[in-house]
């Protein structure tokens, strides 16, 4: 490894024997944290958002690093989808929110956000890569990685490259779903990268007239197969119309309800 000083990893590798992290000497980052899903859909890019405001309202440094190269929506999550990031000779000069949350996604770096990424595998992987090693994320306390759906070469990079301390997974309560889900589990756990539970997306909503919790799944073995591997439900997000405001308004849109469900999901990781 390069620059282990400078590594979210320093001190606690297993084995420096054939590990493929290149450092920027630039950087302190102190925890790399995985955002993953064996699907695409269930609101990944929304969690990262959200665990990265939570993080950043208890006055820790965070940056936010879209890896999802095909499909980036950071940008149009943190309300950023027009600005364009900088470079400075040598490195990319990561886009910063008013709130001081850093991030950077392909979109900043092309003409349109609608235009398509049409690239093979190896060259995507290529732009993961120099994500991690010329982006100038200076000193944050956390840097949250919305990592892209399924268990790509994409995927693999991310968790080969980067020096990820724990993974946190989203799904839905869907029998379907947490299948594909438990996939990424699997490997992670090959990849000896620790998997620190599971996120239940779009769990419930309250009805507007009784306030009766309700269950958007009416699935009772949603995500049994999770439970089997002996992963932990860190916590259920509910279902609100003001996620919509979220970009604008950062965590003082949301209801009380979606702010107490994120301090106890932030408080295991």
């Amino acid at each position: 490894m390069d620059n282990c000083e400078s590594c979210a990893k320093n001190g606690t590798c297993e084995s420096k024997e054939g590990c493929n992290v290149v450092n920027n000497p630039l950087n302190k980052i102190g925890r790399v944290i995985g955002v993953m899903s064996g699907k695409g859909g269930v609101g990944k890019s929304s969690v990262a958002v959200l665990l990265a405001q939570e993080l950043n309202r208890r006055g820790r440094k965070v940056g936010i690093l879209d890896a999802d190269i095909t499909g980036p929506s950071i940008p149009r999550l943190m309300g950023l989808s027009h600005e364009r990031a900088l470079s400075d000779g040598t490195n990319i000069i990561p886009v910063e929110h008013e709130n001081g949350i850093k991030t950077m996604s392909l979109n900043y770096l092309i003409e349109k956000e609608n235009e398509p990424v049409i690239w093979r595998g190896p060259m995507i992987s290529g732009v993961v890569e120099q994500f991690w090693k010329e982006v100038l994320w200076g000193e944050v306390d956390d840097l949250i990685v919305d990592m892209p759906p399924g268990t790509s070469d994409v995927a693999l990079t991310v968790l080969q490259s980067y020096p990820v301390n724990g993974v946190v997974m989203v799904t839905l309560a869907q029998d379907m779903v947490s299948m594909i889900v438990s996939k990424a589990v699997n490997m992670a756990q090959k990849m000896n990268v620790p998997v620190w539970g599971v996120v239940e997306n779009m769990s419930y909503m309250r009805c507007p007239d009784c306030g009766k919790k309700m269950p958007v799944y009416a699935d009772e073995n949603g995500n049994d197969e999770l439970k089997e591997l002996g992963i932990n439900k860190l916590g259920e997000l509910p279902m609100t119309r003001t996620m919509l405001n979220m970009p604008k308004q950062g965590l003082d849109g949301v209801e009380d309800e979606l702010k107490n469900a994120l301090k106890d999901i932030v408080d295991k990781l």
